[in-house]
């Protein structure tokens, strides 16, 4: 028994659906897996130029960063974005100057990241110094 023209037409359209039904997922991991890697490289940056802007800080004003707490508050407030506490920054006193060290556990939201990554959480550091 021969197709009519309708049900070739209507077993075309389905057939297209069945195929954007299997590789839609596979593309909506892909574009989410690239902005969380996105989201992964700027945080990253982040943390490097905050912990450089409280090094420089620490460095060349001492009424505004003059402490140890004056600084780690500084590199928070350069930390655009991020939701990070005082702590993470650890302030010391080098040979190159003041050195800032800064830490941040970054989650990604890509599901299938906790088998790549432990627990889908990736440790950033970021270390200045700048000489007084």
């Amino acid at each position: 028994m021969a197709m009519t023209r309708k049900a070739r037409r209507f077993a075309r359209r389905g057939a297209a659906a069945i195929e954007y039904g299997l590789i839609a997922p596979a593309l909506l991991l892909f574009v989410i897996g690239l902005i969380d890697t996105g989201r992964l490289f700027w945080s990253y940056t982040t943390l490097n130029r905050a912990a450089a802007a409280a090094a420089r800080c620490g460095a060349i004003n001492t009424t505004a960063c003059g402490t140890t707490v004056q600084i780690q508050n500084f590199a928070v407030s350069e930390a655009w974005g991020m939701t990070i506490d005082a702590s993470a920054f650890t302030v010391s006193t080098r040979n190159c100057g003041v050195s800032v060290v800064g830490n941040y556990a970054f989650t990604f939201l890509t599901p299938g990241f906790n088998y790549v990554v432990p627990l889908g959480t990736v440790t950033l550091n970021a270390t200045a110094c700048y000489p007084k």
